[in-house]
């Protein structure tokens, strides 16, 4: 039986706070991915619930350090398993980012890839001023997801997107901030959950319906496009070669090499 890694708590004020936490840096593996997409499934059911805040439960200054590289190393892994992983974690990134829920991002520190991603699918992102931000797969060998790579154009526009996929940069939170991935920065975790708190409340004012609907208007081509099976199915055959391809191996070994080497 897996553990769980994805906690819920409901807050009187109608919105509920989602905690993560796979010790020791919520490295996302397919066990978290699925948990993840049945919290949002059960929160959207939920009538007491309008909102959601992702947040942190590592005493570690991270949100999340993205998709278990385990989940991604072709020796440890299988094609079958590869492609129930790639599918159930983009059917919730695509599923998140045209939610009829408020969403938002509360980011404690460092925040790489696959949590760039989840905290760009929301409605609003604060982060901590220790944070750091950046779809940077290609430091990693890997190629950044197209569907993830469109998201961030929608957000900041495509050249800054193009400069921070391409050459896998990693930008601090101020620097998030100037260029528009991220709403807000505080100065700690304290003060991150306080002003997330408060701008749920503030958000929740608004009536649902108009919301949701310009919401779709604004995500709904692109979160429908991203959601669908034909192409995740694509999508994760072709990266499976890729992954499977000797050169990405020998890739991926060399960043566990440098991971294992800075614990030591």
């Amino acid at each position: 039986m897996s553990k769980q890694y994805v906690t819920v708590n409901k807050r009187p004020e109608g919105f509920a706070i989602i905690t993560i936490k796979r010790d020791p840096v919520n490295s996302m593996d397919l066990d978290m991915w699925t948990q993840l997409l049945d919290t949002l499934t059960a929160c959207e059911k939920d009538p007491e619930v309008r909102g959601v805040i992702f947040h942190s439960g590592l005493s570690r200054s991270i949100f999340t350090a993205g998709n278990d590289l385990k989940e991604l190393y072709a020796p440890s892994t299988s094609r079958e398993r590869y492609i129930k992983f790639w599918k159930i974690s983009n059917t919730f990134l695509a599923r998140l980012s045209n939610s009829p829920l408020i969403t938002i991002a509360a980011i404690k520190g460092a925040c790489p890839a696959g949590g760039t991603c989840l905290a760009m699918a929301c409605d609003y992102r604060i982060i901590t001023e220790n944070g750091n931000m950046g779809l940077n797969e290609v430091a990693l060998g890997i190629t950044v997801p197209a569907k993830w790579i469109k998201l961030m154009i929608s957000i900041i526009g495509q050249g800054k997107a193009d400069k921070l996929t391409m050459f896998a940069k990693m930008i601090t939170a101020d620097e998030a901030m100037m260029i528009g991935l991220v709403d807000e920065v505080v100065e700690d975790e304290e003060k991150l959950m306080t002003r997330a708190s408060k701008t749920m409340q503030k958000m929740l004012m608004l009536p649902d319906p108009g919301r949701q609907l310009t919401k779709n208007v604004l995500r709904g081509d692109l979160a429908r496009e991203w959601a669908d099976d034909t192409w995740l199915t694509q999508e994760a055959e072709g990266a499976w070669k890729m992954l499977s391809a000797p050169r990405t191996v020998k890739a991926l070994e060399g960043v566990f090499a440098r991971l294992s080497k800075a614990k030591m």
